[in-house]
């Protein structure tokens, strides 16, 4: 609510947000690149996470404003305009204003519950280059991973109801090896092995089942020297009814 008061409780205000819209997406556009194979498009995020209801006049009235003018003044700049995180009462006020948008502009729109705005965002962004706070791997540049960047790709695996999904990773030489991983809301059991590749070797444990709860980090880095051949199986169980977005990556550094 401080926010909100903050951004749109008077004419003023709302006029600044707007202001404050349009410059940032002037900042954009100037990076795009025309050139051939170039980004020439922009794919904007809104989270709706805590937004206030249809009763709050001033909003609606900011909303509609933003829209006429992105939609007479920037229709073919905006790629999507994804808003995730949204509350039912959202939908609803779509329905009022979308009589009033163009077919071109409403066909950019993209809306997705709490429940699945990371996998709505895994269809246009790599999970490595989406928030941490949004279901993927980026976090900021202070607090981030040293053993990866926004280069390393990252690995989606659906792991259906009451189903186990194994990640395998074979090891071809002595070597230290460093993975991220996390399913988005967690609620399943994970365990981590190392298998050699001697028939006579034992696996070795190294991490053992453990039940990860939706409160806990939302990435888990974890690392292993390997000293032979073999594979690193990391296992996720998922015993909910409901499917679930496991996401990873890995470095192989050798020794």
């Amino acid at each position: 609510m401080e926010l909100y008061n903050k951004t749109f409780s008077d004419e003023e205000k709302r006029k600044h947000f707007l202001r404050t819209r349009i410059q940032f997406l002037e900042r954009s556009i100037r990076k795009l690149d025309f050139s051939s194979g170039g980004v020439s498009t922009i794919f904007q995020i809104n989270d709706m996470k805590n937004s206030p209801g249809l009763g709050k006049k001033e909003l609606r009235s900011a909303t509609k404003q933003a829209v006429q003018l992105l939609q007479d003044n920037y229709p073919e700049f905006v790629f999507k305009q994804a808003f995730i995180n949204v509350p039912w009462w959202y939908l609803v006020f779509y329905t009022v204003i979308g009589p009033f948008m163009t077919p071109r502009s409403k066909s950019k729109l993209v809306f997705a519950g709490p429940s699945r705005s990371a996998e709505t965002l895994f269809k246009y962004i790599s999970p490595e280059q989406v928030p941490v706070q949004y279901g993927g791997l980026s976090v900021d540049p202070c607090d981030c991973n040293p053993d990866f960047s926004l280069e390393d790709p990252a690995s989606e695996v659906i792991v259906k109801p009451g189903t186990k999904q194994t990640v395998e990773i074979i090891i071809y030489e002595k070597c230290e090896i460093v993975w991220e991983i996390r399913v988005i809301g967690w609620e399943v059991r994970y365990k981590a092995e190392f298998v050699p590749e001697e028939k006579d070797a034992y696996t070795v444990v190294v991490q053992k089942p453990r039940k990860m709860k939706p409160f806990d980090e939302p990435v888990l880095t974890q690392s292993f020297k390997v000293n032979e051949l073999g594979k690193v199986l990391l296992t996720v169980d998922n015993p909910t009814s409901k499917k679930k977005k496991l996401v990873y990556r890995f470095n192989v550094k050798p020794l």
